[in-house]
């Protein structure tokens, strides 16, 4: 039984080393499920449950997978994806046989680079589609072989390398007073190029910060800036509702977002409860906007003004999907009366016709009063119930 005890805790020690490397790994790189794989100089078999979604975009997922046979031309074209979610497209050749979360090595520029197979097959060529990207027009790289245990252990040691390049490379940035932020750095599986990524408000000059890094690095820099909103993605967190960032989680596209996607929301224009962490306007005012854009448009111009005997009626609000507006008569401004869609568009005929109602909630009785739900039970709210108690212990207390 005791040794059975201590191979169960050596293999929940392994486990949790396993784990720890794979939280490393993902954070690293957009992972799939990888078996096989070699840390610390012991071969470990990696299932799907070790390599979490952190803070990552969701996986590519191939629909074609059981419909394969159906399929006369299958693509030879397979996305491969790197760090921080990058997926570019390469051509495999020679009948190599690769699936799914493989690791294989590609032809860059220069070098060679590592990477995970995300997708395979015709799934790649729709995906291509969707993201205009024209096979005549796009430079075709190979896909050379799968990674061997050597190229892993090395492309490791290179990831170890990235952290301290964002630190040094910051550091010489604020020397040279670029109004800019590192904010992450990709190195080439084979060493030989860098990608640095940056925020900045504004454009920035950093042709002198080029030449100092690729003197400090001795590689090939490269600079690409990024958004509020990718930065964000990248780094993680979790959002005023509670959950996980969207734009970390499944976003791949963002769209643009204005404060008028609020107003017709109804939403109010509160800066700090619109801002995301990115501190731009939160992605989700896109994602009910179309409904509410669609419902808003059965309804009448606010502007129009219902006419009847009693008085004008003017526009106050409205709720778009129980299709009822709220209108009050010019000298009643605190009396809110409810009306239809349907009794308001009847009324706005009726004033066409020169015809004006007695009143606006006449033979309407498609919208009831709203009744409170709850009910006072036994005084309980009455703000006296208090002075009772007091004034019968200041009675004890004269006595």
């Amino acid at each position: 039984m005791d040794n059975n005890d201590n191979d169960n805790k050596k293999k929940e020690e392994e486990e949790d080393n396993i784990e720890e490397e794979c939280f490393l790994f993902n954070k690293t790189i957009d992972a799939s499920p990888i078996k096989n794989l070699k840390f610390n100089d012991n071969t470990i078999n990696i299932e799907s449950n070790y390599i979490r979604t952190h803070c990552h975009k969701a996986h590519s997922f191939d629909w074609l997978t059981e419909i394969t046979d159906l399929i006369k031309d299958k693509s030879n074209m397979v996305e491969i994806a790197f760090k921080n979610g990058r997926k570019e497209y390469f051509l495999l050749q020679n009948e190599l046989k690769i699936k799914v979360g493989d690791i294989v090595l590609v032809e860059a520029n220069p070098g060679y680079d590592i990477g995970i197979v995300k997708l395979i097959g015709e799934a790649t060529k729709l995906q291509m589609r969707k993201k205009n990207i024209k096979i005549s027009e796009y430079e075709i790289k190979r896909v050379i072989r799968k990674c061997r245990q050597p190229e892993i252990d090395k492309w490791k040691n290179v990831m170890d390398l990235e952290f301290p390049a964002i630190y040094k490379s910051r550091e010489l940035a604020r020397k040279l007073n670029l109004s800019m932020k590192i904010t992450d750095v990709e190195y080439q599986a084979d060493r030989s190029k860098a990608i640095f990524y940056y925020t900045a408000d504004d454009r920035v000059d950093f042709r002198e910060l080029v030449k100092i890094l690729a003197e400090q690095f001795s590689i090939r820099i490269e600079m690409r800036q990024c958004g509020m909103r990718q930065d964000a993605g990248r780094l993680g967190g979790l959002g005023s509702c509670g959950r996980e960032l969207c734009c970390a989680s499944w976003m791949s596209k963002f769209h643009s977002v204005s404060t008028n996607n609020a107003r017709v929301q109804q939403l109010s224009l509160n800066p700090q409860k619109l801002g995301g962490l990115c501190s731009k306007l939160k992605c989700c005012l896109n994602f009910e906007y179309d409904n509410y854009l669609e419902a808003s448009g059965k309804f009448p111009d606010n502007s129009i003004v219902l006419k009847t005997k009693k008085g004008n009626a003017v526009f106050l609000n409205n709720d778009v999907f129980r299709e009822i507006s709220w209108y009050a008569y010019d000298n009643e401004y605190n009396k809110m009366i409810p009306l239809s869609l349907r009794r308001i568009n009847e009324i706005i005929e009726m004033n066409k016709n020169k015809i004006f109602p007695d009143d606006l909630l006449e033979v309407d009785k498609n919208v009831e009063e709203e009744k409170p739900d709850y009910q006072n039970i036994v005084g309980v709210e009455s703000t006296a119930r208090f002075d009772k108690k007091d004034n019968f212990k200041n009675k004890k207390k004269r006595k």
